[in-house]
């Protein structure tokens, strides 16, 4: 669920001075744009969505994805329920990572689920392919490299449907044992601890003459900058958790007008899409 909103608040440092940032690799040939890049230190940590839009919705853990990114300043503040997504202090502390533009602050209650690539419940696999098909190379599914959380999923509109994704910056298998099982056991006992993202809208609609299941698809992804044992542990406990969102206005494949649905959007229930016929 959505339980509230912010104020649009421009963020973040200097480029160069920003532990993350999206950006564009060079392309070889000089003929345009190569891969569209998440960057953490300075290192490739994720390949998004490529910039046509027609191409299918992605992101995929890089090799050199190495870094989780956090806050000391605001941990405790983090342990238990946030109620502003206003908040200066932990707007501040994480503004600090990431590069210099507007931000929309989103606070929502999710209960992910862990996802395993190519088993039940990946998206790669199950909605992109109905749409897509399989890569015409290599004759498989879009792959993430990374376990995922799926949180939410929702209409847009009769051609369009809304998707929406946790990545944690590593696997959840190189989180610390004890530190999840603790969440665990607090969350049990009712405490909702927030977890903090940074996140991008990608739509993106197949060109005309692929499969039969056409239509747009809304990835919303949150990278999680703060709370990978969080998330794990409500994954595993079934219980909820609070995400504090910084939504990238402009860092995405979405346009003006997408950006202002989607608060709305992301307050209405939970919808599968039916499956085409």
């Amino acid at each position: 669920m959505l339980i509230t909103y912010g104020e649009r608040q421009m963020l973040g440092v200097s480029a160069p001075e920003a532990r993350l940032r999206s950006e564009a690799e060079q392309s070889g040939s000089g003929g345009g744009p190569g891969r569209r890049l998440l960057v953490v230190d300075e290192e490739p940590a994720f390949e998004l969505s490529f910039w046509c839009g027609s191409c299918p919705f992605l992101f995929r853990r890089l090799e050199t994805a190495t870094q989780k990114l956090s806050s000391e300043r605001v941990r405790e503040q983090l342990t238990g329920t946030l109620a502003d997504p206003d908040d200066e202090a932990v707007s501040d502390a994480f503004g600090r990572l990431l590069p210099q533009g507007e931000y929309l602050p989103l606070l929502l209650r999710v209960e992910p689920r862990l996802v395993v690539p190519g088993q039940e419940d990946d998206y790669f696999s199950g909605e992109q392919v109905a749409t897509w098909g399989l890569d015409n190379f290599w004759g498989l599914p879009e792959h993430p490299r990374t376990p995922y959380y799926r949180t939410f999923e929702t209409a847009v509109d009769a051609s369009a449907h809304l998707y929406e994704f946790v990545v944690p910056m590593v696997p959840p298998t190189w989180n610390e044992r004890s530190r999840v099982e603790a969440y665990v056991e607090s969350m049990g006992q009712g405490t909702v601890p927030t977890a903090v993202a940074v996140s991008t809208l990608d739509v993106c609609e197949p060109a005309v003459g692929m499969p039969t299941d056409h239509y747009r698809h809304w990835g919303l992804t949150h990278f999680l900058l703060d709370g990978h044992h969080k998330l794990e542990a409500a994954a595993t406990a079934r219980r909820p958790v609070q995400l504090l969102s910084f939504l990238a206005l402009g860092e995405g494949l979405a346009g003006a007008e997408d950006y202002a649905r989607l608060p709305a959007l992301r307050a209405q229930l939970r919808s599968a899409r039916a499956a085409a016929h």
